[in-house]
């Protein structure tokens, strides 16, 4: 799952992981690093929403009705 992650989402990762190993008890971010991961997270939900709706579409029973026409 990891390949499948954006460079931003990759390096924050790597920092939680960091934090996490060495016991600290905060994690920074410049500004640029909040934005762009907050970028990606924003488009990942737009991906994952854009999905649900397809699968959910896509499920809908059809109907079909059929009168005989003009007979």
């Amino acid at each position: 799952m990891e390949q499948q992650l954006s460079l931003h989402l990759k390096k924050f990762n790597e920092k939680v992981k960091t934090m996490n190993q060495t016991n600290a008890k905060e994690l920074v971010l410049t500004p640029t690093e909040a934005r762009n991961i907050h970028s990606d997270l924003f488009s990942l939900l737009t991906k994952i929403h854009d999905l649900t709706n397809l699968e959910q579409e896509s499920t809908k029973p059809t109907t079909v009705d059929f009168d005989g026409g003009g007979f």
